[in-house]
């Protein structure tokens, strides 16, 4: 009979124990789903200040465990999704920024306003359609009239250039702010020969990118299927809230 006290004792500390972690995960995950909630309002009205709003808006947070994050209020990784944006009334397809190393205040995880967030740097990755590129950087001098579209997984850009008619195949490249547009020469033959140096220059000094949610710095443009994507970086950002 001794002997099997001791199983029953271990028994009823291994259901216990069980009990006490399921307890633990749920209080962990609506933990985890109250903060992102407010994380999701925080992230999305410091968009709405460059004029940047959307269909959903939805946060997850990443890192080891969210409790533990709570206790030294810093969050390792935080991802905001933005479904079917739109930027300067343009209408975009999806904004993602992960969030890195983002201080939260306890009193807005626990239902407190007017504590800020601190995000010490964001990725950004903007998808939208090349016809969206183009009324997104309409009014850049020099160049009337510009359309974009991907045929064969190649920008073709087609402007007026100095009066002059101009379709050619396009490389987007990221400078200094501006989208540069490398054109390739081969397609560029229907041009006067002694233009081609002047329409290359001023396509290659680009489109104006107006500014970006949370003042970030465009860094990459590549093409994905039927969509430009452009990468972006911030840093030192602050969410109020």
């Amino acid at each position: 009979m001794s002997s099997r006290r001791p199983r029953r004792a271990l028994r009823a500390l291994i259901v216990i124990l069980l009990i006490v972690a399921g307890l633990g995960v749920a209080a962990d995950r609506i933990g985890e789903s109250f903060a992102e909630d407010r994380l999701a309002t925080a992230a999305a009205d410091e968009a709405a200040q460059y004029d940047v709003r959307a269909a959903d808006t939805s946060v997850e947070i990443g890192g080891f465990g969210f409790l533990p994050q709570v206790a030294r209020s810093e969050f390792d990784q935080v991802t905001m999704t933005m479904k079917e944006p739109t930027i300067e009334k343009v209408a975009a397809e999806d904004l993602t920024v992960q969030m890195h190393k983002i201080h939260v205040p306890r009193e807005l995880l626990t239902g407190g306003t007017g504590a800020a967030v601190t995000v010490e740097k964001a990725d950004l990755r903007l998808r939208l359609s090349p016809a969206a590129l183009a009324k997104l950087t309409a009014n850049t001098r020099g160049i009337d009239a510009l359309t974009l579209q991907i045929v064969g997984g190649k920008l073709l850009a087609k402007a007026t250039i100095q009066g002059i008619d101009v379709s050619a195949t396009v490389r987007p490249e990221a400078r200094d702010g501006r989208i540069g547009l490398v054109a390739d020469q081969s397609t560029l033959e229907e041009i006067p020969e002694a233009l081609r140096g002047a329409v290359s220059a001023v396509l290659a000094r680009g489109i104006v990118v107006p500014e970006l949610p949370f003042k970030a710095t465009i860094q990459q443009v590549a093409i994905e299927g039927q969509s430009v994507v452009l990468t972006a970086v911030a840093s030192n950002l602050e969410l109020s809230a």
